[in-house]
């Protein structure tokens, strides 16, 4: 059992492989990048920028790099002891079949942190891996490789059948999502009364002798279960639409109905729940509302500030703070360790100076939304963005004396040495968007740059009264210290999850 639940800001094979250890998880869901937007013959085609343009994201995160030729050495070398002979092969021969592009990169990655996902799980261990139709069959392959392998057995395809959306005209739609269900031996926890459902028939049907039936001829007659049936492998839950409740906005985001289903069937109170791509954190709130131990990890700080936003919303405490029981004062300790979040200069300033492409800008992600308290939007433009990488909205006043939302622009720096024309550079585009404010962050302590900062005055804020600088320069030693932004009416720019009762809400404080 987990002492503590656990959210790791970082790259999840590192992740897996330093902290996680063998057979300590029960149950593991991952919903990884599964390149949907290309088209199935530009999978084979590998055919460069037209391809890149059609799935930024993807290609963002899964390139033929110098991470993915090491990733097919470390799966030839069996490295850690966790690839099986079959999947060593099969990756081998994929690389003929595939070639060295996105795709083949994509299943090295893949392939590297379900072996090491198989390693985690306890004997009685499930996996579940969301995927789409693109690349469902090569990941079967893979997951085949190293379960079966191994003596696990592949349980399900799940089919997530949903609908809304635009259609195509001359085409079927495709409206469905592909879930792998695996088991890390025969001796799999399955708890089929906890997701039973309506037979969806009518129950008088079954009040007569005849609409029972019987077996070959004998007297052994069959009615239903008054609990429901258990789902088939085809499951019609609804995906988030723009109305729903539980929408935050963040483009990726699956139903908790799909979540408590799985975590439900495969796991029980107490159990250890890990989620590797955890995003949005939907695994970790029905895993923390049905009462699991959980493992989050994402590599992007936009999801871990999410994340611990989504728990302090749907769950009305700070996860991070003490809790003070009111009755007897007792002080318990935070009930989530934060992992991979700077905490000092040392970690901001390897963050910001990592080589690896994925994480170019993690560390104006982490210092924008960080000083912002996650009020704040990234600017995810790859160049023309005058230096801007986030923009949080406060309340103000126009020349009519009416309430509007006016821009604070945030720009963040690493280098070492910066002259006074970055702020100017920074004013001129607070004054050409008609923003408010400018907010700039330096890595390093800039004297030279707060003195150019004065030059420029102050904003004076209609609706509160205050006036605040113009341009403000932050250094990172000030943030780790604990300063953090003061705009009075700093706008919430993602949508708050739904709140929900708390079993404990009354000893926090």
């Amino acid at each position: 059992m987990l002492e503590k639940n656990q959210l790791y800001y970082g790259d999840n094979l590192e992740v897996l492989r330093k902290y996680l250890k063998d057979n300590s998880i029960d149950l593991c869901y991952i919903d990884p990048p599964f390149n949907s937007k290309r088209n199935y013959n530009q999978i084979y085609n590998n055919i460069g920028s037209e391809d890149k343009a059609q799935s930024q994201a993807f290609i963002d995160t899964w390139t033929w790099d110098e991470m993915a030729n090491l990733g097919f050495a470390e799966i030839q070398s069996n490295y850690n002891n966790v690839f099986t002979r079959q999947s060593i092969n099969l990756i081998s021969g994929l690389e003929k079949v595939l070639g060295k592009g996105s795709l083949f990169a994509y299943l090295v990655s893949m392939t590297s942190r379900i072996a090491e996902i198989h390693r985690v799980l306890k004997e009685t261990g499930s996996f579940y891996l969301h995927c789409d139709p693109t690349a469902s069959h090569y990941l079967k392959l893979v997951c085949d490789a190293i379960f079966c392998a191994k003596g696990g057995e592949f349980r399900n395809e799940i089919i997530w059948c949903y609908s809304g959306g635009g259609r195509p005209r001359e085409d079927f739609a495709r409206k469905h999502d592909v879930v792998l269900r695996y088991s890390k031996t025969k001796n799999v926890i399955f708890n089929a009364d906890a997701i039973r459902v309506d037979y969806n028939l009518d129950i008088a049907k079954y009040n007569s002798p005849k609409a029972w039936g019987s077996h070959k001829g004998n007297e052994k007659q069959y009615a239903p279960n008054p609990l429901g049936k258990i789902p088939e492998d085809w499951w019609q839950i609804s995906p988030i639409n723009s109305q729903s409740k539980e929408r935050l906005g963040y483009p990726t985001q699956k139903p908790e109905a799909l979540l408590e289903r799985i975590i439900k069937a495969s796991s029980n109170e107490g159990d250890a729940v890990l989620d590797a791509f955890c995003g949005c954190g939907t695994t970790i709130a029905v895993a923390e509302k049905l009462q699991r131990n959980w493992i989050g990890i994402d590599i992007t700080y936009q999801s871990i500030s999410l994340i611990l936003k989504r728990l302090e919303d749907q769950f009305g405490r700070d996860f991070t703070k003490q809790i003070v029981d009111k009755e007897t004062q007792a002080i318990q300790p935070a009930t989530l360790e934060l992992n991979g979040v700077p905490r000092d200069f040392e970690s901001a300033e390897q963050l910001a100076h990592k080589q690896d492409d994925r994480l170019r800008k993690e560390f104006e992600k982490w210092a924008v939304l960080t000083y912002s308290n996650n009020k704040a939007i990234i600017n995810e433009k790859k160049g023309g963005d005058g230096g801007i990488d986030g923009i949080t909205y406060i309340v103000d006043r126009n020349d009519k004396n009416e309430l509007e939302n006016r821009e604070v622009l945030f720009s963040v720096k690493s280098s070492k040495i910066l002259t006074p024309s970055v702020i100017r550079e920074l004013h001129s585009v607070v004054e050409n968007e008609k923003a408010a404010m400018g907010i700039f962050i330096t890595l390093y302590p800039m004297p030279n740059l707060v003195k150019e900062s004065k030059k420029y005055g102050y904003y004076h804020n209609k609706f509160m009264g205050q006036d605040y600088p113009k341009i403000d320069v932050i250094s990172i030693e000030e943030m780790l210290k604990g300063k953090t932004m003061h705009l009075p009416n700093a706008l919430e720019v993602l949508k708050s999850a739904e709140i929900l009762q708390n079993k404990n809400k009354d000893v926090f404080e």
